[in-house]
């Protein structure tokens, strides 16, 4: 791909600028020149309409911290909402999805099944996680060539959010290929639709159903268990569980894979690592901001507005984009330098405010503990082939990462 140069065309919706990655050059001149731009429809742009690219870290900070005038539910006139560039039906999507409600729904939601992922809950959970993730790296590191994101990356998330569900280790991956299938744009643009993608979330919502169904009948000590016997409604129970297997494996998986390419690509780094664990945590918090596997986050304005000194109207759509705050130079030093060692890190990798990821607990110890354990194992990682990209501007995700580990 021709790099982006000033003065080019800038089209967000256009997925192949997101094709090798996180299109960096492009953001890189919004916050400098337009930190609150106007995005004007292109034949790309769903709904044909334009929508606010929010770039810097303070105004999408802002924004964040104000869910009643930016709202990911909906408002100032607008039939439809959500959190994506399209226009989401309302009580289908739009205000139905924990991530696409707003307060106090949103709150009474969370208030439910906070308990489970809480860091009492979590450290309950330690022991099994290390276990697991000790046996998926030493299986990879058993075969020596492996996928390091299918292999190694996926698997701890995806077993854990399974544990949590209640969902049977052996349907983890027929999961895992629904929610890649419905998430994908591989074959097709935003807006867009294919029989593949209606037939896997068909798949999906049939599953989830039937589980859901099981869990009120006889309920288990898992979170699907807290949602089905709870104040939600049907639907509402349905989307939390096709939410949380879409979140609780799509995101932590493309930060591992590409917090441990970064360093992969600095064996300074890996070998300071593996000498002081205590730098883990750091690392973890630098691995989540380097990958910023959440690009954007859109939000509806309630009512007329300012951001950044620009006026904004009722029923604007206004997209704050994660992935170019957490390169923001005026908060981080040398943010193109990937650093274990960067202190502070305001990294906006979870959002912000009243949305701020309910499983941000769970995806730090994920990291944490995938990386402790390649750590322990692995003496060096060698790539064996060309990192492959999903197609996406909505996860900065990786689809393969081929590499030969090295055993310590």
């Amino acid at each position: 791909m021709t790099p982006w140069a000033p003065g080019s065309p800038i089209d967000l919706t256009d997925l192949d600028a997101f094709a090798d990655g996180f299109p960096h050059e492009v953001f890189a001149w919004l916050r400098a020149e337009h930190p609150v731009w106007w995005h004007e429809p292109t034949e790309l742009t769903p709904d044909g309409e334009g929508f606010w690219v929010v770039s810097t870290h303070a105004a999408c900070h802002a924004a964040a911290s104000d869910a009643a005038t930016f709202s990911s539910e909906g408002g100032g006139g607008r039939a439809g909402g959500g959190t994506l560039i399209e226009d989401l039906p309302a009580g289908f999507a739009a205000g139905v999805l924990l991530n696409m409600t707003d307060d106090p729904r949103h709150q009474q939601v969370r208030k439910q099944v906070a308990p489970a992922l809480s860091p009492r809950g979590l450290a309950a959970m330690e022991a099994e996680l290390r276990q697991r993730a000790r046996a998926i790296v030493t299986a990879a590191v058993a075969r020596q060539t492996c996928d390091l994101l299918v292999d190694v990356a996926a698997e701890l998330p995806l077993q854990a959010i399974a544990r949590l569900l209640g969902v049977p280790q052996q349907d983890r991956h027929r999961l895992l290929g629904w929610a890649n299938t419905t998430l994908d744009h591989d074959d097709h643009d935003l807006g867009q639709t294919t029989e593949r993608q209606q037939q896997a979330a068909a798949e999906m919502f049939a599953y989830g159903t039937a589980l859901i169904e099981e869990r009120r009948r006889e309920p288990a000590d898992d979170l699907l268990s807290i949602v089905a016997n709870g104040d939600l409604s049907d639907l509402e129970a349905q989307m939390f569980f096709n939410l949380l297997i879409a979140a609780g494996s799509e995101t932590t998986r493309n930060s591992l894979a590409a917090g441990v390419l970064a360093l992969v690509e600095r064996p300074h780094q890996w070998a300071e690592l593996r000498a002081d664990r205590s730098l883990l945590p750091g690392a973890t918090e630098e691995i989540l901001r380097w990958a910023s596997s959440t690009t954007y986050n859109r939000r509806t304005a309630t009512r007329d507005t300012e951001l950044a000194d620009v006026p904004i109207a009722a029923g604007q759509k206004v997209t704050l984009w994660w992935g170019s705050a957490n390169f923001d130079d005026e908060v981080f030093d040398r943010p193109y330098d990937f650093d274990v060692r960067r202190s502070p890190n305001r990294h906006l990798a979870f959002g912000h405010g009243s949305h701020f990821c309910l499983g941000a607990g769970l995806a730090r110890a994920e990291i944490r503990i995938v990386l402790d354990e390649l750590l322990t194992q692995v003496a060096r990682i060698e790539p064996t082939g060309p990192v492959e990209w999903v197609r996406s501007n909505k996860h900065t995700g990786l689809r393969h990462v081929p590499v030969r580990l090295v055993a310590a």
